[in-house]
């Protein structure tokens, strides 16, 4: 079942990521691929993440599919021009790519080039209208596409932003951009959650809780103090406190296989997407934990 008729046919998605390595050695992500095949329903693949210099989402998708892997392609307005984004999503198109996941992008400042000159030339909302026209057979100036395409588009909300109307009125203009899908960011507060799924529910779309592993308590008051729209609660920074050194990581393994549960159990969205950034082979003990596997 592709990633698609998976989220429509109304089983509980489950997608995870991984980030394509800094130069030629892919024996880990390759083994990071083989690991997750057959438990995840899609494979996001990174776009430069966080401005970082990798190997290209395109070529690794590519890796993915070859691996019977069904791959999510990242692409952000950062680094190309429409020119670019349009000339790429075309040849994604045509290498078996489905599935693309539309994003802004971070800052090259946030990255390792920061001399680099930032593009963004368009952002998410318009990269999500040109897949949508390439879909129907159009490039961006209206020109007819000798061969259309044919991507399940997706994009990224902050459920837990504060305040929250921003982020709804960028969640609105993405659905009538052409959206399909949505993976969040971080959520920690489910309550919260509910309430920005209680409006999300409203539209034709589906929705992948952004489930990201908790390591230690520091890593949590990092977050609170140094990542906009996501906020750890303080009984979960206890938690992982009371836990010790030793059991942190165990401990936020267990803090998010028990958010995966309960958000099936509940039926409060349509699936998770879990970001282990760079402990991949935690991703089957959550889900198993989970009682996902």
């Amino acid at each position: 079942m592709s990633f698609k008729d998976a989220l429509n046919s109304g089983k509980f998605v489950v997608t995870a990521e991984v980030g394509p390595p800094k130069g030629t050695d892919i024996k880990e992500m390759i083994h990071h691929i083989e690991l997750l095949k057959g438990k995840v329903d899609a494979l996001n693949v990174t776009d430069n993440q966080s401005a970082v210099m990798r190997i290209c989402s395109m070529a690794v998708c590519k890796i993915a599919l070859e691996h019977g892997v069904e791959p999510i392609l990242q692409m952000t307005c950062r680094d190309r021009n429409r020119i670019g984004l349009q000339s790429d999503l075309l040849g994604a198109s045509i290498l078996g790519i489905k599935n693309v996941l539309c994003m802004t992008g971070d800052h090259v400042l946030a990255g390792d080039h920061k001399q680099a000159k930032p593009v963004y030339d368009v952002e998410s909302v318009q990269l999500l209208r040109i897949v949508d026209s390439l879909n129907n057979g159009k490039d961006m100036a209206g020109n007819e596409l000798k061969g259309a395409t044919d991507f399940f588009q997706g994009a990224v909300v902050t459920p837990e932003a504060n305040p929250i109307e921003p982020q709804l009125i960028k969640f609105e203009k993405k659905v009538r951009a052409g959206a399909k899908f949505f993976q969040t960011q971080a959520i920690y507060d489910i309550n919260k959650f509910k309430e920005f799924m209680s409006y999300a529910r409203k539209f034709p779309v589906k929705i992948l809780a952004g489930i990201v592993v908790l390591k230690s308590a520091g890593m949590a008051n990092f977050i609170n103090n140094n990542v906009p729209g996501i906020r750890v609660p303080q009984e979960l920074i206890d938690e992982l406190k009371a836990a010790g050194k030793e059991k942190a990581l165990d401990t936020g393994l267990n803090i998010a296989a028990r958010h995966i549960r309960q958000l099936k159990q509940e039926n409060i969205c349509d699936g998770v997407h879990i970001m282990a950034i760079g402990m991949e082979d935690k991703v089957p003990i959550i889900m198993e934990r989970a009682g996902l596997i």
